[in-house]
């Protein structure tokens, strides 16, 4: 709820004073309703409408109804719990996992005018004191709060000596024991349905399963709850995977960064702790801003690396999964992953992360056959049951399936969660530049007949060195040497050996032992491929990735007008600045969507404002004035208040703001005869005179206009012949122009 604007004891959403003065809004409803949902949505967040699922998961707890909602990053959960925690009387409880989520989500939301709070282990006892009593008494909208704090038997007496609206259970999945975010006190959120049986609870998650869901629902008593599973497509994100090949592991994802991303927000994320430091070190050298986060550094390391993440641009953190969850920097461009990931569910929360702004962003990943090996050695020598550890290879295989798929990644990920894609999606690697396929059953045959021949007791290097009939003493040694597949693949490079046993692990021909020494034993499903029952198609690997055009500046900012980019620029330097001062990310105070908004559209005065995406009635009072102001500095050239088309006036801007006739037509991907064609008609207009627009010598001019005169070209108004008369040495454009001026 805006500061200033408590509910009623009925629970009516009552509006800041700033709004009940204006004489143009209807009361609102005499009960919660979905129309008042609407009202909080446009007048406190700033949107006009509601996404997909967003009106009837809220409509559901605004009437006293259980929810559970699966709902993809960026695709607006938050909304769900906060706007019905503004509009049903008494205080919303969010469960949140992260003491920095809750901090991100509590800043951006008393940005909005909402008085929202959280308690946590960073806070002192006076600090959580205070917030306690600002509960009882009923001084809060929204409330965030650890499980682990939640469940103890002096916080529940707590929420019993207040009034709650409503509990929502953010990143809900980490009550699955199956998942990769498991975390145990989530299982004891039972008790809220036990405790407050009569409030209303969401749970809600952007990966689940179906395994997952059923075990959400049951553990968390959410049986009856209505279920809202919106599509988990995020079409903005390109997914590419690449094998690791013979560059080294820190040239491949550098290629990749330096070329697509080379000023963009990003996150690489590592296996180890030192990886993470030693890629981080390495990106400094090559120039790039690169922090390093992993769960071994002190919490005030840690933090001060995340608030450098948030707040500035351009930065890369190199990160182990400790890092992410719940981050909500819109302008992540790219997440690259320089190890496999230990499930779906984890690949598809990570690479979530980039894009939350709905612009084009980058999941990229690399891997290779230790990959593999290593997660088939830790679900090996992990505690768990035997049937927790066939769930994990189950889980692995089906993100190794995605790995080496040939077909749309998309549509395969989808798939994984229960959703059904019609076409290929255009938009990853796969569905880009489809890989080659060639009939490899008898490379196959020669790989898995050295794995039997010496004893399924040696890893991928040394079968090649027989393979390939290396000198290896080992090898000699152990008498390999003599063994008829000895040099049978000397034909071959290593690298597509390397490849091919890595493709015959991961589709299940071969496996790896469990102690993780890498050996290699046949699988049962090798018996037919060696028997000649079945082919073996092999995936060739795709050529080296190709330098692409480099980027600079955020997606958004790809789609300012050249003539509102100065504006542009000056109002994200506002933005810095009221951040700055303020303590916060900038994309706290707006989105760059907002300023885009704002760029084109350069609203006059307040009523303008709120038509801008991101501005609500909050954000308006504080900030209206200078975003006002600073569109006061660029305002629009007298030039274009005319009756020209908008295609002219797009070039009439261009050119006002000093952008040449060749670099207008190449921004604006037309022929420079046609920006030219567009000055004529400005200079016909009286708008400008040609000796604004073209860069020709008095003498040129005055040779053009006695061809002119000579010809009756003014009368005839045909330039064919004077363009002849003049050997073509001028453009047809730059005719009209003059022609234009005489006319």
């Amino acid at each position: 709820m805006p500061a200033g604007s408590p509910k009623t004891s009925q629970g009516f959403f009552m509006p800041p004073a700033a709004l009940r003065t204006s004489a143009a809004l209807l009361p609102l409803a005499p009960a919660p309703s979905l129309a008042e949902a609407q009202h909080v949505l446009e007048e406190v967040f700033g949107y006009a409408s509601f996404r997909p699922h967003q009106a009837d998961i809220i409509e559901t707890l605004i009437t006293g109804g259980d929810v559970l909602a699966l709902m993809p990053t960026g695709g607006g959960k938050s909304l769900c719990y906060q706007i019905p925690a503004l509009v049903r009387s008494g205080t919303g409880l969010v469960v949140s996992p992260l003491i920095a989520l809750m901090q991100d989500q509590v800043d951006a939301l008393k940005e909005a005018g909402v008085r929202a709070a959280f308690l946590n282990s960073s806070q002192d006892r006076g600090q959580q004191d205070t917030i306690e009593r600002r509960l009882a008494a009923g001084d809060l909208d929204l409330l965030y709060v650890a499980p682990e704090r939640l469940v103890q038997e002096r916080t529940l007496r707590l929420l019993e000596r207040a009034q709650i609206a409503l509990f929502a259970i953010d990143e809900a999945h980490c009550v699955s024991q199956w998942g990769h975010d498991f975390r145990p006190e989530y299982r004891q959120l039972k008790v809220l349905a036990e405790r407050f049986p009569t409030i209303p609870r969401i749970a809600l998650t952007a990966t689940a399963d179906d395994r997952t869901r059923e075990e959400i629902a049951t553990e968390l008593r959410l049986d009856n709850a209505r279920r809202f599973v919106a599509s988990f497509d995020r079409p903005n994100i390109r997914y590419t995977i690449a094998e690791m090949g013979s560059m080294s592991a820190r040239e491949r994802p550098w290629s990749f960064i330096s070329t697509e991303h080379p000023n963009d927000a990003g996150i690489v994320y590592c296996l180890s702790r030192k990886s993470v430091e030693e890629m981080a070190d390495w990106l400094v050298r090559k120039g790039r801003t690169a922090l390093a986060y992993h769960a071994g550094l002190e919490p005030e390391v840690r933090r001060r690396a995340q608030e450098r993440f948030l707040k500035d641009d351009a930065v890369i953190m190199v990160a182990t999964i400790a890092f992410g969850m719940g981050i909500d920097k819109p302008d992540v461009r790219f997440v690259a992953h320089l190890n496999l990931p230990r499930s779906m569910e984890a690949y598809y929360q990570e690479t979530g992360r980039a894009g939350r702004d709905g612009e084009p962003a980058n999941a990229w990943l690399a891997y290779g056959m230790q990959d593999i090996v290593q997660q088939t050695q830790w679900i090996a020598g992990s505690e768990g049951s035997e049937l927790f550890k066939r769930t994990q290879r189950q889980k692995l295989d089906a993100l190794v399936g995605l790995c080496e798929a040939v077909t749309c990644r998309r549509q395969l990920l989808l798939a994984y969660f229960g959703e059904t894609r019609a076409e290929p999606c255009g938009n990853c690697d796969n569905c880009l530049e489809p890989p080659k396929t060639v009939d490899g059953t008898v490379l196959a045959q020669k790989a898995l007949s050295t794995v039997y021949r010496t004893g399924e007791r040696f890893g991928v290097g040394y079968l090649i060195d027989v393979l390939n009939a290396k000198d290896n003493e080992r090898a000699c040694r152990n008498g390999h040497d003599r063994l008829s597949v000895w040099g049978i693949g000397k034909d071959t490079e290593a690298t597509v050996w390397r490849s091919l046993f890595r493709q015959l692990t991961a589709l299940g021909y071969l496996a790896s032992d469990d102690e993780g020494h890498g050996t290699l034993h046949l699988a049962e499903k090798a018996r037919p491929l060696l028997r000649g029952e079945e082919r073996f198609m092999l995936r060739l690997a795709p050529p080296r990735e190709k330098k692409s055009k480099t980027k600079s500046g955020s997606a958004a900012a790809s789609k300012v007008e050249t003539a509102d980019r100065p504006l542009y620029e000056a109002l994200r330097a506002l933005r810095l600045k009221l951040a700055t001062e303020a303590g916060l990310p900038p994309y706290v105070i707006c989105h760059d969507k907002t300023l885009v908004e704002l760029a084109s559209q350069r609203p006059a005065d307040e009523a303008g404002l709120h038509g801008i995406t991101g501005l609500g009635t909050s954000k308006i009072r504080r900030y209206g004035q200078a975003f006002l102001e600073t569109i006061a500095r660029f305002a629009p050239h007298a030039a274009l208040s005319n009756r020209l088309s908008p295609t002219v006036n797009q070039t009439l801007a261009l050119h006002l703001a000093g952008v040449a006739p060749q670099d207008i037509a190449t921004e604006r991907n037309l022929d420079v005869s046609t920006i030219y064609t567009h000055f004529a008609e400005a200079i016909e207009a009286g708008v400008v005179a040609a000796g604004d627009v073209l860069d020709l010598d008095p003498a040129d001019v005055d040779e053009i206009h006695a061809v002119f005169e000579r010809l009756g070209t003014l009368e005839s108004g045909k330039l064919g012949p004077a363009h002849a008369a003049l050997d073509g040495r001028f453009d047809y454009g730059i005719l009209k122009c003059l022609l234009a001026e005489l006319a």
